[in-house]
């Protein structure tokens, strides 16, 4: 504890991290307050809450899950049709499309591999394509709610402008796509002026805020009449504790591949070879090298299987698929998370180019040849290491659907047992646990540097 507090207090003593740590949450304070802002042409104050105004109106279970994973990302933006109820994720689609296309198309290959200009570039064309998605997105979420969560013959008193009139889908649409880029510029000023990347902060905020109202759902719920008592919900604690433990490990579990450097004089076969050690590193192959990007692929595809039951709405089988708490909807989403596992990691993990990388630096591992058969070596042990991580992976986005009913009584909650939500909860609060240890160790070999120079120049 002694530790601990001494680390905030180093935290607290740098001024420069002070300083990007206050911007970071000032920023976000600044985030959360707009997506209280609902559009100018709805009335909020006659609609309350979304989730239950469709629930109560006879909606389906699917699109009352579907609606919550999405109002979780923009911290119940979405649910309450707010400015920013896109939020961030027309970003996140942008860069993945781009990071797609980069397989495929050559100038935008060529832009990945010039540096920093490069990278600006493509930052750039990022920009303007997710004001495309968002004009995709946008009508899209205005006719959900004008037709499905908010029907204009059920829910009149809800709008101040007729939903169906120009005068309410233009500005509306302008506001949406103005707040998703609002939301972008916020999160590049977190990553320039902050700390950590911005846009993954956004998104676990945005998650985070929803996590106090649904515990405190599932509390009234167990404690209540007919609740299964206070000592469950010490139990559902305790077993989130050891899950996110889990999903820590998922994170930072790699392979490490022993990796020989020759030195120069070993390589011309020197008369002091035998005296010449080569540096001894390793490559990290991580075990789910591919994140939570599986899991958005797969849940982007499990909207077509509710569509079939469209086909034969009798068939309680297809009838399944509308559930995202169901064995049907699982046991698929599941298997199209291995297949995607493996499909991203082979995409973004260039084991011929590792091979050659090491190759032009003098660089073998051990007891491989160098060349192709040390990209086969590597294209070996990360399909033997994804395996495993694929299917931990999967236990994590269907663990919701099995805790729930057995441990969590409520749908909200139950999704914090894991999931995109839990991984990425995980994944960022990570990579700002490492960006502040690296500030603090930069200050340390510092103040280091500056000691030495200054006890020089008192001997001079």
């Amino acid at each position: 504890m002694k530790e601990f507090i001494q680390t905030l207090k180093n935290i607290w003593s740098l001024k420069e991290l002070r300083d990007k740590i206050l911007i970071t949450l000032s920023l976000i304070l600044v985030y959360r307050f707009a997506s209280f802002i609902s559009l100018p042409a709805i009335n909020m104050a006659e609609v309350g809450d979304l989730l239950e105004k469709y629930q109560s109106q006879g909606g389906s279970k699917q699109g009352a899950g579907l609606l919550g994973l999405l109002s979780s990302f923009t911290g119940g933006a979405f649910s309450r049709a707010s400015v920013m109820a896109l939020g961030i994720m027309p970003y996140i689609s942008a860069s993945i499309i781009v990071q797609l296309m980069g397989m495929a198309i050559p100038y935008l290959q060529k832009l990945q591999k010039d540096g920093e200009s490069g990278r600006n570039t493509l930052n750039q064309i990022t920009r303007w394509l997710t004001i495309g998605v968002c004009l995709v997105q946008a009508p899209s979420y205005l006719t959900s709610i004008t037709n499905v969560f908010l029907p204009y013959n059920q829910f009149g008193s809800a709008y101040f402008v007729d939903p169906n009139s120009v005068m309410f889908w233009l500005p509306s649409i302008v506001i949406l796509v103005a707040g998703s880029v609002f939301a972008m510029w916020l999160g590049e000023k977190i990553t320039d002026k902050g700390i950590g990347n911005g846009i993954s902060i956004l998104i676990m905020v945005g998650i985070l805020a929803d996590l106090p109202s649904a515990f405190i759902q599932e509390f009234t719920t167990k404690t209540g009449t007919g609740g299964s008592g206070a000592i469950m919900i010490l139990i559902e604690v305790l077993f989130w504790l050891v899950v996110i433990l889990l999903a820590i490990i998922l994170s930072v579990a790699v392979r490490k591949i022993p990796i020989q450097y020759v030195s120069r004089a070993q390589a011309r076969g020197g008369v002091n070879k035998n005296l010449m050690q080569g540096a001894r590193q390793w490559i990290p192959l991580k075990v789910n090298a591919a994140g939570v990007m599986p899991i958005i692929f797969a849940q982007a595809l499990m909207f077509v299987p509710g569509l079939l039951t469209g086909v034969d709405s009798s068939n309680a089988f297809l009838a399944g698929f509308k559930d995202v708490f169901s064995w049907q909807y699982n046991v698929l989403f599941a298997l199209l998370i291995i297949v995607f596992t493996f499909f991203y990691t082979a995409i973004t993990i260039p084991v011929n180019q590792m091979s050659d990388d090491l190759k032009r630096n003098g660089g073998l591992v051990p007891k491989v040849r160098p060349g192709k058969e040390t990209s086969d070596y590597l294209d070996d042990i990360l399909s033997k290491i994804t395996l495993p991580g694929s299917i931990f992976l999967a236990i994590f986005a269907i663990l919701p659907a099995i805790v729930h009913g057995s441990l969590v009584s409520t749908d909200r909650f139950a999704l914090f047992f894991g999931g995109t939500s839990l991984l990425i909860m995980v994944g960022v609060v990570l990579d700002t646990v490492q960006q502040i240890n690296t500030y603090l160790l930069n200050h340390h070999y510092d103040g280091l540097m500056q000691s030495k120079l200054s006890r020089t120049s008192n001997n001079i």
